[in-house]
């Protein structure tokens, strides 16, 4: 049976779709049967994937509104083994009308019915936002991995993230692990990046990943030919990242990564990048029942 994962972050620009899209192609690559569903009204993996939403007659805002069935909505992607269920500007106005129904929340649960039986691997691809499609990846998933830009800010909205990671898991799917974090842009030449990267393996520990997605002149441009990196430039440093990121989160278990088996209160610490020293110290819980 295949594992959903939720791909998160409410801050804007910190690679979670480059992550989900490059992500998915390495893992259909080492034979992995890999789904994406773009819940981003951008679209940006939709587009990523070199899909025309032009051309589509139905797209998950569909889905998520009962109109029509995921299947009948997936198409292939230029990557073999993976398959995308593809976003428009329409799921926009998506939040509005899942407000209405009932069960709101599990709404995603609902759609994705029997899809982990044909997958070894469902991404979601979440907005940048705390909002009621990301609720809705967050109740519907096994794990949620976290992409951080290696830079102050993106310090500040992890701490917001993981307490709602902390309400969903008390409130609407308590089997709820973190995946993992997964350090982007990183930047060798500053120290800025060094210092985030050491603060955050320092608190979060085997939360976070070993491999570090570096900043990439080819990731960035990748998608503007609608291609994956590995497509693209497979011999990048980003691709060379993401194929090793692919591995190590195949050989990830499903339990709350940093939390030690029987713990029942959630686990906190305390973030201060060092190169940046504002005097106030933000909490970042990991867990909570299990």
């Amino acid at each position: 049976m295949g594992q959903i994962i939720a791909c998160a972050n409410q801050k804007g620009g910190v690679g979670k779709t480059t992550t989900v899209v490059n992500l998915a192609t390495y893992l259909g690559r080492l034979g992995e049967r890999v789904l994406v569903v773009d819940l981003d009204p951008q679209g940006n993996a939709t587009s990523g994937f070199g899909v025309d939403r032009a051309l589509l007659a139905a797209t998950f805002f569909d889905v998520a509104l009962g109109d029509a069935t995921l299947e009948s909505v997936v198409v292939e992607t230029v990557a073999d083994n993976c398959w995308l269920a593809p976003a428009s500007l329409s799921l926009a106005g998506a939040e509005v009308d899942l407000a209405t129904m009932d069960q709101r929340e599990r709404r995603l649960s609902v759609v994705l019915g029997d899809a982990r039986n044909r997958y070894d691997y469902i991404l979601l691809d979440c907005p940048p936002s705390l909002g009621l499609l990301t609720v809705n990846a967050l109740t519907a998933s096994d794990s949620v991995l976290i992409p951080t830009q290696c830079e102050y800010y993106a310090l500040e909205g992890l701490s917001q993230l993981i307490a709602t990671l902390n309400l969903i898991r008390d409130n609407l799917n308590p089997g709820l692990a973190i995946k993992g974090v997964v350090l982007t842009m990183y930047d060798a030449r500053t120290n800025l990046s060094a210092d985030v990267a050491t603060e955050v393996r320092k608190h979060l520990g085997d939360a976070v990943f070993e491999t570090v997605i570096p900043r990439s002149v080819r990731l960035s441009e990748a998608p503007s030919f609608g291609l994956p990196v590995a497509l693209y430039r497979g011999d990048s440093r980003g691709a060379v990242a993401y194929a090793e990121l692919a591995a190590e989160l195949r050989g990830r278990d499903n339990r709350l990564v940093g939390e030690p088996a029987g713990r029942s209160e959630p686990l906190t610490a305390t973030i201060e990048p060092r190169a940046v020293d504002t005097g106030v110290r933000t909490p970042i819980a990991i867990g909570g029942p299990t």
